[in-house]
């Protein structure tokens, strides 16, 4: 039988370095003290020592429990609890006891709700642009199953960079993600993008795409718009998790970078570790 490569041996540049020091130990508190979620946490960040160590965070909101099941996600899955009308202002308070100057914004989707959750967005961003003035924002957001009407309520709003993530590449899109299609998540880009804002995206890499695959991905999102591009390595949660099938060394990841580049991105974050909200703030520029 053969060996799921979520026990092999993680390539030197993959060593990831946990939450530690003062400071870190500092967020993790207000974090829980707030009863405040992080993708940090729920999705394994392998940067989130880094974050932590800087009291940075991106919050989670809408919960802890998503009502997708994607096959690369380690956030809960199932029946979503009601959303905390509370949690804006919580979320509010954290940025201003931490000094942040810039934050990113996700959520768990909430297929379970009319509006699916944008309400809930529209006032987070709101309560923070009242309550903390002179902070820039990110989101990081679902794809409303593409009803734009929704995502010109986030955009409405006012966040300087709107973020949604492709993922993967195209052919492999059914098997590593649930109810999202490749499409779909093309069009909230390009919807984004047409309404004049920051567009950002993301992939991951080592699900068994292949090196052309990688480039039409990227020629599909720079087509539609998007305006900054994520790449990094899918790292596998647990043995249960849609199985890793290659570690991409550095400088492929490099190579990718320089083409982004070349092709008119006008911020391409690739390497290893390179998550979503990894150096964020530099993507205002």
């Amino acid at each position: 039988m053969e060996r799921n490569n979520f026990y092999m041996r993680k390539p030197e540049w993959l060593r990831i370095k946990l939450p530690q020091g003062l400071k870190s130990l500092g967020v993790v508190r207000c974090l829980h003290h707030n009863g405040l979620n992080t993708i940090c946490n729920s999705g394994l960040c392998p940067n989130r020592g880094e974050c932590f160590g800087a009291g940075t965070a991106t919050f989670m909101i809408g919960g802890d429990i998503c009502t997708r099941n994607c096959r690369f996600c380690n956030v809960a899955t199932g029946r979503p609890r009601p959303l905390d009308a509370d949690e804006p202002r919580r979320i509010a308070d954290a940025i201003n006891n931490w000094g942040l100057k810039h934050v990113v914004l996700t959520s768990v989707d909430r297929d379970d709700l009319p509006d699916l959750g944008a309400a809930h967005w529209v006032a987070t961003i709101k309560t923070i642009k009242e309550e903390c003035p002179r902070v820039t924002m990110e989101t990081l957001i679902p794809d409303f199953q593409g009803r734009m009407t929704l995502v010109d309520q986030v955009i409405a709003a006012g966040p300087e960079v709107i973020s949604h993530n492709l993922e993967t590449v195209r052919r492999l899109t059914p098997e590593v993600r649930c109810a999202a299609t490749y499409d779909r998540s093309l069009d909230v880009v390009h919807h984004i993008a047409s309404r004049g804002v920051r567009s950002k995206s993301g992939i991951m890499l080592g699900l068994g795409e292949t090196p052309d695959e990688v480039i039409a991905t990227m020629k599909d999102l720079r087509e539609a718009g998007c305006e900054v591009i994520t790449i990094g390595q899918y790292l596998q949660p647990t043995e249960n998790h849609y199985e890793v099938r290659e570690y991409i060394h550095p400088d492929v990841f490099e190579g990718y970078r320089q083409q982004g580049l070349a092709m008119g991105f006008r911020h391409c974050e690739s390497a290893p570790l390179v998550r979503s909200s990894y150096h964020a703030e530099r993507h205002l520029i």
